[in-house]
């Protein structure tokens, strides 16, 4: 699982420094279990979680975006690379080389914490204290089911692999092989690990700290515990995790434009809304370098901004702002700018996706609108009609939109889906809502026919489709895995 060689990186903007059992860990003599001495090498490791979680935004954001918004109605693909074009047109296949290194990056992920959890125990240090591992090991349990949620969603049948893989030599090979290279987990079975590695943590995770939304804390762990029972149709645990939610403190900011804000003449930023669940902070020096590849930077607004931008807002997202009469939250979504190149737009007056606007704005990967919402779904798919819509209102009213009355049913699910469109649009969530509303073969296929903007599909939208092809450089190097169908 650490060939990150293997991966077919087209882009690799600031890479962090590898840290492996090379420069990290010491070798025990005299228990060959022992890979880190002391507390202080443990941390190291540990802290790498939090080190690639900021800085390897590839795969977890820019990509994650990416596949979910424009393999959606919300966004075109930006830009004419070929391996970008065909996340548009739904011509995807085995040989992407932006698949093949999510895949190496999530795997690697996974690794990174694998050896905390396998070997933090393990560690003879008598001053390392057994409530600190225990948190550390905690942290990464909620690390780890965040990686292997993503991977489920997104590939369907996943190589599940707990535990360190030792070093390969000549003796062991047959051995070791199973580990690095296992047959591959269900969905359903990576879920249910998610679901394991997510109760487990709660017990020694961290309480949410207000001063710090950076910590993988209990109340991350409550959200992507809404998110996957969501996925599986438990409505009513959907709604015990988001009550915890709200319950450690999470409301919503008064004003939505609180959230993505930036002061080009102060550097002002919002960090730590009382909105936000999980978010990874940037400044100067350690900048969130995507802001620039999605739009302009406005901290340094003539930086990189002499080509085309990933994930470009689309014409069907902007009639659904207006249809609405939501200004608030498009304005907060979309930007106009004059730009070099036209590709979708006429370049003098042409939009960017504005909800990460500068290299100093946050990351926010969990925050509490996207869980009020779910709560409301939840609430609707348990027939409590009228809770649901009140939820679906407070998102409204902060937007300054009219409050619906009357919706029951099917129209209150349908306009659940809309509004968490308008509240997330941009934010990763439009292709796995429209999933699991069983809306995507209906929107995707019609979406040539009322989007004038939007590349010609090269194939219909199928079931098969929810899921992304398995690329081929781990087929090639893992004789157990399968394409998923329809690749």
């Amino acid at each position: 699982m650490l060939l990150g060689g293997l991966s077919a990186c087209s882009l690799n903007i600031n890479p962090i420094s590898d840290q492996s059992e090379i420069n990290l860990s010491t070798k025990d003599t005299t228990d060959k279990r022992i890979k880190y001495k002391d507390r202080a090498a443990m941390e190291a490791v540990y802290k790498n979680l939090y080190t690639v979680m900021r800085d390897r935004q590839e795969h977890w954001y820019l990509d994650y975006l990416l596949f979910s918004e424009t393999r959606s109605d919300n966004a075109y693909a930006g830009t004419t690379g070929n391996e970008i074009v065909p996340v548009e047109t739904n011509a995807l296949d085995a040989s992407n080389p932006d698949i093949a290194r999510d895949w190496d990056r999530y795997l690697e992920d996974i690794a990174a914490a694998n050896a905390v959890i396998s070997n933090i125990d393990l560690v003879p240090d008598k001053a390392f204290s057994q409530d600190e591992r225990n948190q550390w090991k905690a942290e990464a349990k909620i690390f780890r089911a965040m990686m292997i949620f993503d991977m489920a969603r997104w590939w369907g049948n996943i190589p599940l692999n707990l535990s360190e893989a030792p070093d390969i030599t000549a003796e062991n090979i047959r051995d070791v092989y199973p580990i690095y290279f296992p047959k591959p987990s269900t969905q359903v079975e990576a879920y249910q690990q998610v679901i394991t590695d997510l109760k487990d943590a709660i017990n020694y995770a961290p309480s949410l700290n207000p001063a710090d939304k950076t910590l993988l804390s209990k109340t991350v762990a409550y959200a992507i515990l809404a998110r996957v029972y969501a996925e599986m149709g438990n409505w009513q645990e959907v709604i015990n995790y988001c009550n915890l939610i709200e319950a450690d403190g999470i409301r919503l900011e008064d004003d939505y434009r609180t959230l993505w804000k930036f002061d080009a003449t102060t550097k002002e930023v919002t960090r730590n809304s009382r909105e936000v669940i999980l978010e990874m902070q940037y400044n100067s020096g350690s900048g969130n370098w995507v802001s620039w590849m999605f739009g302009r930077d406005y901290n340094d607004p003539e930086y990189s901004f002499t080509w085309a931008k990933w994930i470009t807002p689309s014409r069907d997202l902007m009639a659904a702002f207006d249809a609405a009469g939501d200004t608030i939250r498009r304005n907060q979504t979309i930007v106009y700018e004059a730009c070099t190149w036209s590709n979708y737009y006429p370049a003098e007056h042409y939009p960017f996706m504005y909800k990460c606007r500068s290299g100093l704005n946050s990351i926010i990967k969990l925050r509490g609108g996207d869980f009020v919402l779910l709560k409301a779904e939840a609430l609707a798919r348990t027939h409590q009609d009228g809770e649901a819509l009140a939820l679906v209102n407070q998102i409204r009213n902060r937007v300054k939109l009219p409050a619906l009355a009357g919706l029951t049913g099917e129209k209150l699910l349908d306009a659940i889906l809309n509004e968490r469109r308008l509240e997330l649009a941009l934010e990763g969530s439009r292709f796995f809502d429209l999933v699991r509303f069983g809306k995507l073969l209906e929107v995707m296929n019609t979406l040539n026919s009322r989007d004038e903007g939007r590349l010609p599909q090269a194939r219909p939208f199928v079931e098969n489709h929810r899921l992304m092809p398995i690329p081929q450089t781990a087929l090639d190097q893992n004789v157990n895995l399968t394409q998923n169908p329809g690749y």
